[in-house]
């Protein structure tokens, strides 16, 4: 008996948009989509874009006063954030009809329902519906997990902090993952009291520890309140806000809580379980290096596996499933020297090995350079800019590179094209500067910081 689709996608994030559209337009598949909520999924609805417009609207008050300190004449009002806020949605809502176009243009079946697993081969619809496929991706990426304290009701994660009615005076922000300290620094911006509770010893845990430590320090210097080796005891609804109480004891009344304590594998209720699909630790669906799961007719891509969680990982493993199932091209997703930015202020990007890994593994040397940069110098402000390479001590090659400093995630993806390619220091060096930038450091540190011999 025929199935209906070739392939159904449960899923219209990114991942599951790009293998689906590169299925059916270039791989001549009968493709299949449903999605519950919006299409664009975490990053273009409730992730990555928001964020970044954010940021970006957040970075504004500090603009102009370097504007002021250059000579401009600059007369700053309030922020509209129901104005922002609207835009930001309008925007949004622009994104989704040009995914829904690009599905629709493909010749993909798109079906605005919630889909689960009736058998391998079955997926059955919130309408109704039921439907055949000879092959089912799941791609339905992460949820954002709120650890079960007393009043934890109280709280909001990421995914409410693109609607809020109005902006809080005063913000608590538990986690220290890219995250918390991304949303941290955007309330600062935005003129909020943030005090960021992160249970660990440092925020930006797995990044290279001094340039996160430069990270905090810039973090600290615009007034946000970092509080390490700390975590929320419970939350309790006050007159004039919710009271956090710490571990300590210690109390501290907020206008919002914002829980960033990491994510989880968005796979509750999709009948995965009941057919032999295999799962990790916090609830991953477990794929091979083909995005196959244990059973042989589904797989999986994105956050939900948890293997890179990075929007563009996910549209890559998305398009190498699509090119191997129909398009004769056997693929699999590279996840070695992936670049990642954290878009906090300083912003921070990095790709590669970190010095803790190098001085672990022996045989490295270490170049950095801080600096402050010429543009914020000028107005009159501290920042400090870091430029850092891991260089392997024998063979030369670049193991990592790590940037601190304005315009750091556009920075680090030159970089990384030239860590991928296995560039060494001398070709680097052999680089001439682009001069007056930041970014020249890069190809002008002569000489080693520090050597972490072989093990």
């Amino acid at each position: 008996m025929p199935f209906d689709y070739d392939l159904f996608v449960i899923g219209g994030g990114s991942g599951g948009v790009r293998a689906a559209r590169i299925a059916a337009a270039e791989g001549g598949a009968r493709v299949g989509l449903a999605e519950e909520s919006r299409m664009g999924g975490t990053c273009v609805i409730r992730g990555c874009v928001p964020k970044k417009l954010m940021v970006n609207a957040s970075t504004y008050p500090k603009a102009m006063q370097d504007a002021a300190a250059y000579g401009w004449d600059v007369q700053a009002g309030a922020f509209d954030w129901p104005k922002f806020r609207g835009l930001l949605s309008a925007e949004l809502t622009r994104l989704e009809t040009a995914y829904r176009g690009t599905l629709k243009n493909g010749g993909v079946v798109v079906h605005d329902a919630r889909a689960t697993l009736a058998d391998a081969h079955t997926v059955r619809l919130s309408t109704g519906q039921t439907f055949t496929a000879k092959h089912i991706l799941i791609a339905t990426g992460g949820w954002p997990f709120v650890p079960d304290v007393p009043g934890a009701e109280l709280a909001v994660t990421s995914n409410e902090m693109f609607d809020l009615d109005s902006l809080p005076q005063r913000a608590l922000i538990v986690g220290g993952g890219y995250i918390a300290s991304e949303f941290a620094c955007i309330l600062n911006g935005f003129g909020t009291k943030v005090t960021q509770l992160y249970r660990g010893p440092q925020i930006l845990r797995g990044f290279d520890d001094e340039a996160r430590g430069h990270v905090v320090a810039g973090m600290q210097a615009a007034g946000i309140d970092i509080r390490c080796n700390a975590d929320v005891a419970r939350l309790d609804r006050s007159s004039g806000g919710i009271v956090a109480t710490d571990l300590s004891g210690a109390q501290q009344e907020v206008d919002l809580v914002l829980y960033a304590t990491g994510r989880r594998p968005n796979v509750q209720g999709l009948g995965l379980d009941t057919l032999g699909v295999a799962f990790g630790q916090y609830g991953e669906v477990i794929v091979d290096e083909w995005s196959q799961t244990a059973v042989p007719s589904i797989y999986a891509v994105g956050d939900v596996t948890d293997r890179v969680n990075l929007t563009p990982v996910a549209i890559r493993e998305g398009h190498a499933l699509a090119d191997t199932l129909f398009r004769a091209k056997p693929a699999k997703a590279d996840h070695a020297l992936v670049a990642s930015a954290v878009f906090t202020q300083p912003e921070l990007g990095a790709v590669g090995m970190t010095e803790e890994q190098g001085k672990a593994r022996g045989g490295v040397e270490v170049y950095a350079a801080t600096f402050r940069p010429m543009k914020t110098l000028f107005a009159g402000r501290q920042d400090r800019v870091l430029m850092k390479l891991i260089v392997d001590a024998h063979t030369r090659v670049v193991l990592g590179c790590h940037i601190v400093g304005p315009e750091a995630g556009e920075m680090i993806q030159l970089a990384a094209i030239a860590v991928k390619m296995g560039a060494t220091k001398e070709d680097f060096d052999r680089t001439v500067a682009v001069h007056p930038t930041m970014a020249e450091e890069l190809v002008t540190m002569r000489k080693p910081t520090r050597t972490h011999p072989a093990v």
